[in-house]
């Protein structure tokens, strides 16, 4: 990776010789202006106004403009001289927590790589310093014309910087929350966080320019002549009329996203109620049933009861018959 800006981070009295080198890479696909009739490049030419013709880049310098109109040239040569010491130098001026720094003063990304081996030694200590305190360095430096405040912390086995805006670049979201009262109700709450859970967490490495690759396909189909592929229908997205109902479908859809089998809602069997004592209309009526019930019991046992008694009789009337006819037939053969 070619540096971009030499330099030394200053660390109290230690001196750490640097190279600045981009630690981010744009792959965004760019077009050219061109003539709609014949295809023909539109290109921007510059042009010396006093002179009214076409410069190279050798012959072009920096210059301030002043409220008059008037142009001061400023040189290289003069930046160098700037009465900062932050013009090559990376100066440290404080350590504090990492959630400190508002994500919103983030700004370019850069790897500082050590200067030679002499600056091995202190880039280490500075590295191990970093890590141990789980702290970020706040450090100013001069880049590209003005002087920018960094934070400098461990990535890996390096020390990158990130340029952050000055505070007072960063605007207040004023006017910008909603003026209606809203009340959230918990149920509310514990479905996002439902939906929350659902989604999870994601490898970052996972996530690709979808754009981009669409945009390949049209260019390469149009190259060889093709239709370029046509665009999907996007989704029907209708009112939000109940957001609990949103909330439920998005946690549905998200664990079906994820292969996971939407757990359904069965309603619980009902139990089966006792059965109704019949209706009684009146207590006579009801009280002599029972009378009839038990007659007809004690009739039923002594009926029982009687068949039991003449069968009993039968037997010994026939076993008496028999004894006779014994009796007899001896008689008769004595």
């Amino acid at each position: 990776m070619r540096s971009i800006w030499n330099g030394a981070i200053s660390f109290g009295l230690v001196s750490i010789p640097i190279k600045l080198v981009n630690a981010t890479e744009s792959h965004s696909i760019s077009f050219r202006q061109i003539h709609t009739e014949d295809g023909g490049r539109i290109r921007y030419r510059k042009v010396c106004e006093l002179e009214d013709r076409e410069v190279t880049q050798s012959e072009i310098s920096k210059g301030y403009e002043d409220a008059d109109g008037t142009i001061i040239p400023i040189t290289d040569e003069d930046l160098s001289h700037l009465p900062l010491p932050t013009a090559r130098t990376i100066e440290i001026v404080a350590f504090v927590p990492g959630d400190r720094i508002d994500p919103l003063q983030m700004d370019a990304a850069y790897y500082l790589q050590a200067g030679g081996a002499p600056a091995a030694k202190p880039y280490t200590l500075l590295r191990e310093a970093l890590k141990r305190s789980n702290k970020v360095a706040i450090a100013k430096y001069a880049l590209r014309g003005r002087e920018r405040l960094g934070m400098l912390r461990v990535v890996e086995d390096a020390i990158a910087l990130h340029g952050l805006l000055w505070p007072d670049e960063v605007r207040a979201p004023e006017g910008l929350a909603p003026d209606t009262k809203v009340t959230v109700s918990d149920k509310e709450l514990d479905l996002a966080d439902a939906l929350m859970d659902t989604l999870g967490e994601i490898d970052l490495d996972e996530l690709h320019d979808e754009y981009r690759e669409a945009l390949e396909e049209v260019v390469a189909a149009k190259a060889a002549g093709e239709a370029p592929p046509e665009a999907p229908e996007p989704a029907r997205s209708g009112k939000v009329l109940d957001l609990m109902a949103a909330l439920e479908k998005s946690v549905r859809e998200a664990k079906e996203s994820r292969g996971e089998e939407p757990a359904e809602v069965r309603r619980l069997p009902q139990r089966k109620s006792a059965r109704a004592a019949p209706k009684q209309t009146g207590g006579k009526k009801s009280t002599a049933a029972t009378k009839k019930t038990a007659a007809a019991k004690k009739t039923t046992a002594k009926s029982s009861q009687g068949t039991k008694k003449t069968a009993s009789a039968k037997k010994a009337t026939t076993t008496k018959k028999t004894a006779a006819k014994k009796t007899t037939a001896r008689k008769r053969t004595a």
